[in-house]
């Protein structure tokens, strides 16, 4: 699993955590193994540009994911497919937004850009939560995903 991840924001974050949860959601997911992805961390108005630009909101927000063509995702070997790796996509994510979520849920925000960095892959693997069974499906799935990957880290 290739992901590539970059730190823009000005903020000190623990990228092999995010890397980490990003790479377990997608090994959990089935997601073939050659598969691509990028994780962008930016700061409040680069956010605040992209969630104007491309969800036509304002303001910034905490997370955003850019999936690349939905027919292109290989979930692998049970999945008939080309075998050429998936570009599954983008997640955009803002530390300084997660910070102000994570104090109002009383959490960390390196729980809290956890939490997102799931909430974007399961997005890129076609996951919406825009209806009320979506959003149950959605954020039961993100929480086992997050419940296991902390599990493989208090060994």
């Amino acid at each position: 699993m290739s992901i590539e991840i970059a730190n823009e924001s000005g903020v000190s974050v623990d990228t092999d955590a995010v890397l980490a949860v990003a790479r377990h959601t997608l090994d959990e997911m089935g997601v073939n193994p050659l598969a691509e992805l990028s994780v962008l961390l930016v700061d409040i108005e680069y956010m605040t540009e992209l969630n104007h630009r491309w969800m036509g909101s304002d303001g910034p927000t905490d997370v955003l994911a850019f999936p690349m063509d939905e027919g292109s995702v290989d979930h692998g070997p049970g999945e008939a497919g080309s075998g050429e790796p998936a570009l599954l996509g983008d997640i955009v994510l803002c530390p300084e937004v997660a910070a102000k979520q994570a104090a109002t849920a009383g959490h960390s925000a390196a729980d809290e850009l956890h939490l997102l960095t799931v909430h974007g892959a399961l997005h890129l693997l076609g996951y919406d939560h825009a209806e009320p069974e979506e959003e149950r499906e959605m954020f039961a799935l993100q929480a086992r995903l997050l419940s296991s990957w902390r599990a493989t880290r208090v060994k």
